[in-house]
């Protein structure tokens, strides 16, 4: 069987008869699963090699599964960067990778997902000439028996999840385009599947980008115009395209570029940059824009407006539920930042910082003129919010829950520059996660906050506890180790800190302290895990700082820790680079958490004591 095609719609269909989804950019295939599992891509390419991570969560659940094989599944292989979005050059450069090790290396760091949207043979019966409601309900009944997700989930280490389905179009188009979603795929509720058939009962609408660009050349032998942006004053070119054109429209512009082009050869000709163009896309790959087609002329653009940054923002827009005040603002003068710029990291960051934002009670900085600057702590909400944000009363203060990228956002337009938060989410009373704040007397001596990071290291990996670093966007380096839900308590992890804290300053009294007050530490590194309590905040991972530089309270791997590093390397420019070329070290923050190694730690601990 080869996979059911869509067809290219311009507007939503509406009615009941309608069914809507999310639209992944990835890898369409289906999963054929009788003795073996087998991925087969729309060409009938087995990609088992290539995704490993999806073929050994299959052999995770084959116990469970094996009553209702043999089973084919429709779906589509795709790496999230958020519940509506996913990034496609991922999945294409796994596709194009031969080697095992280098395989499974990218597995671990950028694991892909398969969103399963059709069940098409179940124990063996094929449900294609069943309707698309009833083999959405036996896909449901199938996922729930065998406790895979019915909900498509980023975070979740389940590599194989069910699509998300909606009756209401308007709603799923929302977050879509808050979410920067590809599209949306709109199915007939009483249609059948078709293997390798293309139909107008299956509409994907697509979530264009308008980019605006400067036309330089024209190829009369293929008909292709050739577009560009500056890039620190070098013009680059970004696109070729000739689709979207009506015939005048191709007409005037080839005329245009052979009367008052300069002609390079006998079949090309260049233009002084003067020219704008809007160009509908889907995403830009890092070279051109995806899927281009010609939009409109944009004759009221200066093409030397018509830049990188310029481009960057129109492929990211703001929802337009944020309404962004000065967006000129200098935030970081002394980095250059605005506040267009700082909104921009922040949508780019949003799924690596929600997940420990989300369902905290939230305290921020607020720098009203920029940073660094006047400023203050902002817990309580104000008065007027939006609809979107929630919020929850505790102790007479009404916290802010910054649980989705439109709160974000809202926060960064009011220059809530830090996010601190505490150790627990609201639905528990006990840690989430164990944090030791290593702090010390100056950036000078933040080779101590290294030493430090690399013993305590070694003390956690005795133990068998897994664990995090992360520099604390000042001069200091903060130490994580997630805990199960409501396992522990604050009384109980002050044991562990208190241990591993005077465990160090015994080894290294010259170097480290856990006096509090400042003036009796002797300029040595103050080993803090007295702020491990509850009511007690941390800088969120990925947060700015309200320091001149603007740095980034930045994730990093374990080898990263080591002498070269300095905390002014992660500025705002230098975390976006980061994330584009880095997979997040916190990305399995909550995954194969188990309960026993700490459990083993503080009973000994706890004997010790006695």
């Amino acid at each position: 069987m080869k996979p059911m095609l869509l067809t290219n719609a311009t507007e939503i269909p509406l009615g009941k008869n309608w069914l809507y989804e999310t639209k992944y950019d990835g890898f369409r295939c289906l999963l054929e699963w009788k003795n073996e599992p087998i991925l087969k891509s729309r060409n009938g390419k087995i990609l088992n090699q290539m995704f490993p991570e999806i073929i050994n969560f299959c052999y995770e659940i084959q116990e469970r599964i094996s009553p209702y094989l043999p089973l084919t599944l429709d779906g589509e292989l795709v790496y999230l960067t958020n519940n509506f979005q996913s990034e496609f050059s991922k999945v294409q450069q796994r596709g194009r990778m031969r080697n095992n090790e280098v395989i499974e290396a990218n597995a671990k760091e950028f694991p892909c997902h398969y969103i399963v949207f059709d069940l098409l043979e179940f124990k063996g019966e094929s449900q294609t000439n069943r309707y698309l409601t009833s083999r959405k309900q036996q896909l449901s009944h199938l996922f729930q028996s065998i406790e895979i997700p019915s909900s498509v989930n980023y975070e979740d280490a389940n590599r194989i999840q069910a699509i998300d389905v909606y009756e209401n179009s308007e709603l799923l188009w929302k977050k879509i385009l808050v979410h920067n979603g590809e599209g949306l795929i709109a199915k007939k509720s009483t249609s059948k599947w078709s293997s390798d058939k293309r139909t107008v009962n299956w509409l994907k609408v697509k979530n264009w980008r308008y980019v605006t660009v400067i036309l330089f050349k024209y190829d009369k032998e293929n008909g292709y115009f050739h577009g560009g942006v500056y890039d620190e004053e070098k013009l680059v070119e970004v696109v070729t395209f000739k689709h979207g054109l009506k015939e005048d429209e191709m007409k005037t512009l080839t005329a245009f570029f052979q009367t008052k082009g300069n002609k390079l050869s006998a079949n090309i000709w260049e233009l002084e940059p003067s020219i704008c163009v809007n160009i509908a896309c889907i995403d830009f790959d890092g070279k051109k824009l995806r899927e281009p087609r010609f939009h409109a002329f944009n004759f009221e653009f200066q093409a030397q407006n018509c830049d990188w940054k310029h481009m960057q923002r129109q492929l990211l827009p703001i929802p337009q539920t944020i309404k962004i005040t000065h967006p000129d603002k200098p935030v970081w003068p002394a980095s250059g930042i605005q506040k267009d710029d700082y909104l921009f990291y922040l949508q780019n960051i949003s799924s690596y910082i929600l997940p420990f934002l989300s369902g905290r009670l939230l305290t921020v900085i607020r720098y009203p003129h920029g940073a660094p600057g006047e400023s203050f702590y902002q817990k309580n909400s104000p008065n007027t919010i939006p609809d979107f944000v929630t919020t929850k009363l505790v102790d007479d203060i009404r916290y802010i829950l910054c649980n989705d990228v439109e709160t974000l956002l809202w926060l960064g337009n009011q220059l809530a520059l830090e996010f601190h938060i505490p150790f627990q989410t609201v639905k528990t009373k006990k840690p989430t996660e164990i944090v030791f704040d290593l702090d010390p007397p100056s950036v000078n001596e933040f080779t101590l906050a290294v030493e430090a990071a690399v013993r305590m290291k070694a003390i956690f990996d005795q133990f068998e506890l897994k664990s995090f670093v992360k520099t604390s966007g000042g001069k200091g380096i903060q130490l994580y180790i997630p805990l199960p839900m409501d396992s522990f308590s604050y009384k109980e992890t002050g044991i562990f800190t208190k241990f591993v804290c005077d465990f160090l300053v015994e080894q290294e009294p010259q170097w480290f302290t856990t006096e509090r007050l400042k003036k009796n530490r002797d300029n040595k590194l103050y080993l803090d895990y007295v702020q491990h309590k509850e009511g007690k905040t941390i800088i969120a991972p990925y947060s700015p700082r309200g320091n001149d530089l603007g740095l980034i309270a930045t994730p990093l791997n374990w080898d990263e820790v080591s002498t070269s590093l300095k905390p002014d390397m992660f500025s705002i420019p230098a975390v976006l680079e980061r994330i584009n070329k880095y997979a997040n070290p916190f990305h399995d923050f909550r995954q194969d958490l188990d309960a026993k190694s700490f459990a083993v730690v503080l009973s000994q601990l706890k004997e010790l004591t006695k």
